[in-house]
C-alpha cells in the first residue's frame, strides 16, 4: 500500500479567525502553528503547505501569565557587535501587539523556506476589525487558551 500524498491542485485551504481576547499568548500560538502548518487535517504531509489561512483579531488583549508580562524578555539583535536589544513582554505589546503575537506563532514554525510560506497565511491585527470578510473566514473557538484566574 502506499503513502498518500496530495497534490498541489487537491489542497483546500479555509479561512480561520479567532478572538485573541482573553487568550493566554502560548496556548494561542501552539494552536494557530498547528493550524498553519495543517496538522489539524487528515491530508497533513510534513513536507507540503496543507494549512489554512488564519487571521487573529483583538491581539492587545492577549493575557501572558503568571506575570511574565513584566519578567520575560523579548531579544533581537541587528547583527553587530553590541546590537542586543532587550525590552519586556509588556512593553512590546504595548508598542505593537500584532508584532508579539506574530513573533510567538513565528517560533513555532520551522525554520525554513516551507515555514516561510506558511507563516505568510498569518494575518494579526490589534483591534476587532479586519479587510478579510471576502475570503468569508469561519470562527475558530480556542475555549482551552481562555485565561482563567485561579481561585
Amino acid at each position: 500500500m502506499t503513502t498518500y500524498t496530495p497534490k498541489a491542485g487537491e489542497i483546500v485551504r479555509a479561512w480561520h479567525v479567532v478572538d485573541a481576547e482573553g487568550l493566554v499568548l502560548g496556548r494561542l500560538a501552539t494552536e494557530v502553528a498547528n493550524i498553519l502548518r495543517g496538522k489539524h487535517k487528515a491530508t497533513y504531509t510534513p513536507n507540503l503547505d496543507t494549512g489554512d489561512h488564519v487571521v487573529i483579531i483583538n491581539a492587545d488583549k492577549i493575557v501572558l501569565t503568571a506575570g511574565k508580562a513584566d519578567k520575560k524578555l523579548v531579544h533581537r539583535h541587528s547583527g553587530y557587535p553590541g546590537g542586543l536589544r532587550s525590552e519586556t513582554y509588556a512593553h512590546k505589546m504595548a508598542r505593537k501587539p500584532e508584532q508579539a503575537v506574530m513573533d510567538s506563532i513565528r517560533g513555532m514554525i520551522p525554520k525554513t523556506r516551507l515555514g516561510r510560506a506558511q507563516i505568510s497565511k498569518l494575518k494579526v491585527y490589534a483591534g476587532p476589525t479586519h479587510p478579510h470578510a471576502a475570503q468569508n473566514p469561519q470562527p475558530r473557538e480556542i475555549e482551552h487558551a481562555r485565561f482563567r484566574a485561579r481561585s
